[in-house]
């Protein structure tokens, strides 16, 4: 924890070095002059059926994380493995999330997001099944851990792109950060409900099977969003 406590407060000096005096010309072209303020935007994209799809998926994915961050040690010692194999496998989880993320913002690049949200949110229901159906073994936790930290925060920079492609970039940090509260509530109940399975039933089995029954609900509540194509305009030399 102190070394967290530090870390954080070694990233505020950071803030005062990216403050600018002036506008970018490339901030003012996000300027609308017509522009009605903060409400009448949130408002705005609360009536947009896209916008609330997005939140629909990005709940699905705050339940499945806070869900395996909480639980997964206690599924590993039900699975009768040493509690070296949870650790390891959040740390995997860790690891692999970076290759993820990365991997997300190369194809973002070149693919529709919300295509990209499909695949992730499918692939993240298909790995749960196919946990559920091997045999629990060390090896298996540390590829179902692998497979799903590919995933892990990989949501985020498709699902933020999208939100930027459907509103502009004005007001891009308050209405992602709606869909983020989103998130947080999902991962609320995956945390609250793993614990109830536990203690009424002794097991996660229904938990496992409700988290891929949201995974595979999230890719397809991603299909009908309505995203904008970006223009893209070749640089002058």
């Amino acid at each position: 924890m102190w070394s967290l406590a530090v870390i954080t407060l070694a990233t505020l000096p950071l803030a005062r070095v990216m403050r600018v005096s002036q506008m970018s010309p490339g901030t003012m072209a996000n300027l609308n002059p017509a522009d009605s303020g903060l409400w009448a935007a949130v408002k705005s994209a609360l009536a947009d059926r896209s916008y609330l799809l997005l939140h629909a998926g990005f709940f699905t994915c705050g339940f499945h994380i806070a869900f395996l961050v909480t639980h997964l040690p206690g599924e590993v010692d039900l699975c009768g493995l040493p509690a070296s194999v949870a650790s390891w496998s959040l740390a995997i989880i860790g690891l692999a999330n970076i290759f993820g993320s990365l991997a997300a913002g190369w194809c973002v690049n070149r693919y529709r997001s919300k295509y990209v949200l499909f695949w992730m949110y499918g692939s993240r229901a298909l790995l749960v099944l196919l946990y559920l159906a091997a045999p629990k073994t060390v090896w298996t936790f540390y590829l179902f851990a692998a497979g799903l930290g590919f995933t892990w925060l990989a949501t985020v920079p498709p699902t933020a792109g999208v939100v930027g492609k459907l509103f502009g970039t004005r007001y891009l940090a308050t209405l992602f950060g709606l869909t983020l509260l989103s998130h947080q509530t999902g991962g609320f109940f995956g945390a609250w409900l793993g614990g109830i399975a536990i203690t009424h039933y002794g097991n996660y089995l229904w938990m496992w099977y409700a988290d891929a029954l949201l995974a595979a609900a999230a890719a397809f509540c991603n299909l009908p969003i309505r995203e904008p194509r970006v223009e893209r305009h070749a640089v002058p030399a």
